[in-house]
């Protein structure tokens, strides 16, 4: 997603926010709204742990050892002009990024900033999954684990 204007002071391109941690910032609000809502499906994801050596090498996450398909909140913006990469010029792209929250016991251990939002069950047995509005701030993060 677009990064804020802040973030973006003496810089020539926009390389993007891939996490949304703060959705009472200003710079949101635009595309909180539910057409711009998404599911990114995944069957396990990483964060990297530092290690005593210095290293930083990735964990595992997943919500159970089989891996099963679910989804993390996200929003997403189309047809977004901008210069992500000096070389290309200005270029017109389809952009998301990851809703996150504070990060449970498992992730927090490794990642202490937050998590993604993770949705893990339909809501009312219909198919597919149902986002709560992301300007209430009141996610609830199911706990992958596993690493």
């Amino acid at each position: 997603m677009p990064s804020p204007a802040f973030a973006l002071k003496g810089r020539k391109v926009d390389p993007g926010v891939t996490n949304v941690r703060n959705t009472a910032s200003p710079h949101w609000r635009r595309w909180l709204s539910p057409e711009h809502w998404c599911l990114v499906p995944f069957t396990s994801f990483n964060e990297n742990e530092k290690a005593r050596d210095g290293s930083h090498p990735p964990v595992r996450f997943a919500l159970a050892e089989d891996r099963p398909l679910t989804c993390f909140a996200g929003i997403r913006v189309e047809g977004w002009a901008s210069v992500l990469k000096v070389k290309d010029g200005e270029t017109t792209d389809d952009l998301f990024a990851l809703l996150t929250t504070e990060p449970n016991a498992e992730v927090g251990a490794v990642h202490p900033k937050g998590m993604p939002v993770t949705l893990t069950k339909p809501k009312n047995g219909r198919r597919g999954f149902l986002l709560r509005d992301p300007r209430r701030s009141h996610f609830s993060a199911r706990s992958p684990t596993g690493r």
